[in-house]
């Protein structure tokens, strides 16, 4: 049974799936899919191509799918996607595409969007990222699996935030930040492997091991970038970890933070 507030106003354009809750005073424009079980607490604002994946839970006051604040937007149908079983606390604001940037914006499933935070235009975001109070990313950003965004972080437009990578708070990122890594600061440094976070993710200590070695080369000795990925490609490129490392350095275009 799907239960609509009489205070909300939906479009009977819109698609709402099976066992949805809308709370009062929401609002859902002509192109929106809710999927099954999907709960939008009171003044929701969700509007223009937007789809809504099942059993995502959606707090007091956010806003999904308006237009970008890109001056270049001309009103072409973009579209905004959010994966499954998402948590989006209250004041959070997700913008769709632009025409420049792939005209999508999209979450991963089981997501936390924690209060205030901000997901511009062209934000690709991976599975169980979580992104903590006030973090911001701007126009076109892409978050790997796992990534975790600390409170009052901003994100430099084109950046890349890689897998289980833990950025901390009030950090300022403006180059691709690397995946199992620790990034903090203003501007932002990273000082070396994550290693609570791949202990809690019960990583085999070997990994771990071998994630260490790579850090130690990329940020402890005295070698250049190049230097170090070639002596980390002869030594311990056998690991997955390490290997999806060093190709997430070598696909970087803003170069990474170290």
């Amino acid at each position: 049974m799907t239960f609509i507030h009489p205070s909300s106003v939906v479009s009977p354009r819109a698609t709402v799936g099976r066992d949805c809750h809308i709370g009062p005073y929401s609002i859902i424009g002509d192109e929106v899919t809710l999927g099954d079980g999907v709960r939008l607490d009171a003044h929701c604002v969700i509007d223009g191509r937007t789809w809504v994946g099942d059993e995502t839970h959606v707090f007091p006051f956010v806003s999904i799918g308006l237009a970008p604040q890109d001056l270049k937007y001309k009103g072409e149908p973009a579209e905004t996607r959010i994966g499954r079983r998402n948590h989006i606390r209250e004041f959070v604001t997700i913008h769709r595409g632009t025409q420049g940037g792939g005209m999508l914006t999209q979450t991963g499933d089981d997501c936390l969007i924690m209060a205030q935070a901000h997901i511009a235009h062209d934000c690709l975001i991976g599975n169980s990222v979580i992104m903590a109070n006030a973090a911001t990313l701007a126009g076109h950003v892409r978050v790997e699996d796992d990534a975790n965004i600390g409170a009052y972080s901003g994100v430099h437009q084109f950046c890349r935030i890689g897998r289980e990578a833990y950025v901390g708070g009030y950090t300022v990122v403006v180059k691709d930040a690397l995946p199992f890594a620790l990034t903090v600061g203003n501007h932002a440094k990273c000082y070396g492997l994550n290693t609570l976070g791949m202990k809690r993710r019960k990583y085999p200590q070997s990994t771990i091991g071998a994630l260490h070695h790579a850090f130690r080369l990329l940020l402890a000795s005295k070698l250049n970038t190049t230097q170090a990925l070639a002596r980390i490609r002869a030594e311990i490129a056998d690991t997955p970890e390490v290997a999806e490392l060093v190709r997430f350095i070598e696909t970087s275009e803003r170069g990474v933070v170290k």
